[in-house]
């Protein structure tokens, strides 16, 4: 089975740097999507409240025998859930989805910044770490600005900020931000939803090195430290996407992928949302 390694995050909490990404999986399909992945070796599920898929998520997990502490599980708050007493209920009803009495990693899934909802809310958040209904909490498409607000709070800082990234969106600032906070960055759409992988230096990279595209994508992040998500329910590829450790991209490799979103060779990018 492959090793994959762990990050630290700032609270001490280890994730897996590689997991499975559920966004946009249907709910009839989850439960078996999950399943393949546990056994080709993921240990950590990325799920979300409005991705309505979380039961499907929790179906998995029982059915497949392995350890609660072998097992890395992120799910996210919604907007709507926003508040003290909301967010309290939206995270129970979460773990009663999954069929867990603790989270690893829970999220806000969007600032919403038209309201400053989310700083209450992200104080809720670090009362439930507290009482230990989850282990690490974070947040989700946060810019560096609503990062700044968050810190200003003088309270626990998020270990993880999720955010579209993939080398046609970069998101620099923001990756930045990140760094500057002690935040790990996780990068969901890693693979951009195909739309990068017939760029030149993927192709040359994975010609090269005798892997695929998304291989090679995957492993662009990886080396740069980054947590990424990959989704499929296609078992080829879901387990093609874990087997990304036995390769190294060169620096010249990796700098001709960074430039990609410079030059403009990959093509538009889709217009996505994480949830």
């Amino acid at each position: 089975m492959t090793a994959i390694p762990a990050v630290t995050l700032n609270d001490g909490v280890t994730i897996p740097q590689l997991g499975f990404g559920v966004f946009q999986v249907p709910g009839a399909e989850t439960q078996a999507a999950v399943s393949t992945a546990l056994e080709a070796g993921y240990r950590s599920i990325d799920t979300a409240s409005a991705y309505g898929n979380e039961d499907g998520v929790g179906r998995a997990i029982a059915a497949s025998g392995l350890l609660r502490d072998d097992l890395f599980v992120t799910t996210k708050l919604w907007i709507s859930d926003f508040g003290r007493t909301p967010t309290r209920d939206a995270l129970r009803r979460s773990l009663d989805a999954l069929g867990l009495d603790q989270v690893d990693l829970y999220l806000i899934h969007w600032p919403a910044p038209a309201t400053d909802a989310y700083l209450q809310t992200w104080e809720t958040l670090q009362e439930l770490r507290a009482e230990k209904l989850t282990r690490s909490i974070g947040v989700s498409n946060f810019l560096p600005e609503h990062l700044d607000r968050v810190a200003a709070l003088g309270g626990a800082a998020p270990s993880v900020n999720q955010i579209e990234l993939h080398p046609a969106l970069q998101n620099r600032e923001t990756v930045a931000a990140n760094t500057a906070h002690g935040i790990v960055t996780e990068a969901w759409s890693p693979l951009a939803q195909g739309a990068v992988l017939g760029a030149g230096p993927v192709v040359a990279a994975a010609r090269e090195h005798g892997v695929t595209p998304a291989q090679v994508v995957l492993r662009w992040h990886l080396q740069q430290g980054r947590v990424v998500i990959p989704k499929s329910v296609t078992p080829a590829r879901i387990a093609a996407n874990l087997d990304v450790f036995g390769f190294d991209l060169t620096p010249t490799e990796l700098a001709a992928i960074d430039a990609l979103e410079d030059d403009g060779r990959t093509g538009p990018h889709p217009a996505s949302f994480n949830g």
